[in-house]
């Protein structure tokens, strides 16, 4: 008869409480383009966000985020629905994620002077292909809502 042993610790769920960690971005628009970054060595395709510093508001973070990772200024023309999700980060442990978007009109710079340390990738797509490279659903679903705004934004300015 054989004994059943009970899983190795490691397999066991945690019971510590995730880390919380809060970050800000935004989906760049340029005439009928969208920005967006590919991180993990050129596998995953974002929007660019990321940590929101002590006593910067979160449209500060965003803007400032989304400069430093694509190397375009942009400027805050919407908020986009927030993004909640969990993962587990390099050291093993749990970090529950908290995300505002915002919906970033172009301003002025060149994608092609990302920053090389925090992201693989910053390319301008039409928007069916940007929806279809985003890597998570959640970030697809912010960019359809982006795009229901352009469009209704657009709308409204042409003359009748």
């Amino acid at each position: 008869m054989s004994v059943r042993r009970p899983a190795p610790a490691a397999r066991l769920p945690s019971r510590t409480p995730p880390e919380r960690q809060h970050s800000a971005g935004g989906l760049v628009v340029h005439q009928d383009r969208v920005l967006l970054i590919a991180t993990a060595g050129g596998r995953r395709w974002q929007i660019p966000k990321g940590h929101v510093e002590p006593g910067e508001r979160l449209e500060q973070a965003a803007v400032r985020e989304v400069r430093e990772e694509t190397g375009v200024t942009s400027r805050i023309v919407a908020v986009l629905p927030a993004v909640d999700y969990t993962f587990v980060g390099k050291d093993g442990r749990r970090v529950r994620k908290h995300v505002d978007y915002y919906l970033l009109d172009y301003v002025s710079g060149d994608a092609a002077d990302f920053d090389r340390e925090e992201a693989d990738a910053a390319n301008w797509f039409s928007w069916d292909e940007a929806i279809d490279r985003l890597s998570h659903v959640n970030e697809r679903r912010v960019a359809e809502k982006a795009r229901i705004l352009t469009q209704t934004t657009t709308q409204e300015e042409e003359p009748a």
